[in-house]
């Protein structure tokens, strides 16, 4: 594949082998616990929580999406998005150090504090905007940021935190998961790692779970690598075939899924009972000049308050085309009141919105009328 390719070019060829006759573009899954392994234990291939055929392409694919034409770049891919941040953290960090979390971050991240601290690694939390965070770096081991944040939205500017990070001797990890590595590249913006939830937008279609994270520092790498394989954090060779036929799409979906998002958000700034859309490509919005410096795709995801609990739950009952339900990122829209959870800083009216690729001016039509009968 030419270094220059595009986007969807790149998404649909990469990880997939040379094309060899009579042989599929992209081989099935490997489905294996063991390998035929005379002699000495040298790889490539040793032991199914080590070593697959399967993981090996998909994490190919997404070395190249997210750091296109190095040959450094390194991809491990994990059961699941926490499985993936977890991995970070805890591969990085000791007893005595400390870690740098967004407060505003998805919760599961967050409640990684009381295992931390409990490990006795010191937790500082600041939000992401404004770079809040970087008053917490004195002395720091990690800086964890998540840009744009889940569910509000707010984003921080990588590049200057990651400078910042450095002089101070800590590294830097970006969740990428709302943004994918077609909306941003965290490690050509100064981070160490970029880490994702696969179950999301990478994947697409809400069918599975998946985590990864990459790097260009193979010591990193290798510590991260040793970690997934002493706790068997591993994806099913299904999962990680599935999600890298997924990516063929990806730059499609996320084209739609951003334009369709934006159409919504405008749409919503007209309503008076909506209060606080945001989205990162409204240009109104608070993030917006950061986003447009460091992002080349503004995500899938609005957000927005309606006047309480009893409304919201009304809206949600009267949606046509779009499930409530808790992810994000799928090829259908997805909606839910985030205060059901718990554990996010947001008012009983806060929606966190998925928009999918459903045609523009259905979405539009399915919220505006669902906003007419929850306030009727």
């Amino acid at each position: 594949m030419a270094a220059g390719a595009g986007d969807s070019t790149r998404s649909v060829h990469a990880g997939r082998p040379p094309a060899a006759a009579y042989e599929p573009s992209l081989p099935g899954p490997v489905f294996v616990s063991h390998y035929h392994l005379p002699g000495e234990a040298t790889g490539p291939y040793t032991y199914g929580r080590d070593e697959n055929p399967t993981w090996d392409r998909l994490e190919e694919a997404i070395a190249a999406l997210e750091a296109p034409g190095d040959a450094s770049a390194t991809t491990l891919s994990f059961a699941s998005g926490m499985a993936a941040i977890a991995a970070v953290v805890l591969s990085q960090v000791q007893a005595g150090q400390t870690v740098v979390l967004p407060s505003d971050s998805y919760q599961a991240t967050r409640a990684l504090q009381e295992r931390l601290e409990a490990f006795g690694i010191a937790v500082r939390l600041a939000p992401t905007a404004g770079d809040a965070q970087l008053a917490a770096l004195g002395g720091a081991r990690l800086l964890w940021l998540e840009t744009p944040s889940n569910p509000g939205l707010d984003v921080c500017d990588i590049r200057r935190l990651a400078e910042a990070a450095h002089a101070a001797g800590a590294l830097v990890a970006v969740d990428n998961t709302l943004a994918t590595p077609l909306g941003q590249r965290p490690l050509d913006l100064g981070a160490d790692f970029s880490v994702s939830s696969g179950t999301k937008a990478l994947s697409g279609h809400g069918d599975l779970l998946m985590g990864y994270v990459t790097t260009r520092d193979a010591g990193l790498a290798a510590g991260v690598r040793k970690w997934r394989k002493l706790v068997g954090a591993i994806p099913g060779p299904m999962e990680a075939w599935l999600a890298h036929r997924s990516l063929a799409t990806l730059a499609l979906r996320v084209d739609r899924q951003a334009g369709n998002a934006l159409a919504l958000a405008q749409a919503l700034l007209d309503r008076p009972e909506v209060s606080g859309v945001r989205h990162p490509g409204l240009p109104d919005d608070p993030a917006h000049e950061v986003a447009a410096a460091q992002m080349r795709r503004f995500g899938s995801v609005v957000s927005f308050t309606l006047p309480d609990q009893a409304h919201a739950e009304r809206f949600l009952a009267a949606l046509r085309l779009t499930a409530e339900a808790t992810s994000f990122g799928s090829v259908q829209c997805t909606a839910e009141r985030r205060a059901r959870w718990g554990g996010d800083a947001v008012p009983p009216g806060f929606i966190r919105f998925s928009v999918g690729i459903e045609d523009p001016e259905d979405i539009v039509a399915d919220v505006l009328r669902a906003l007419d009968e929850a306030a009727g």
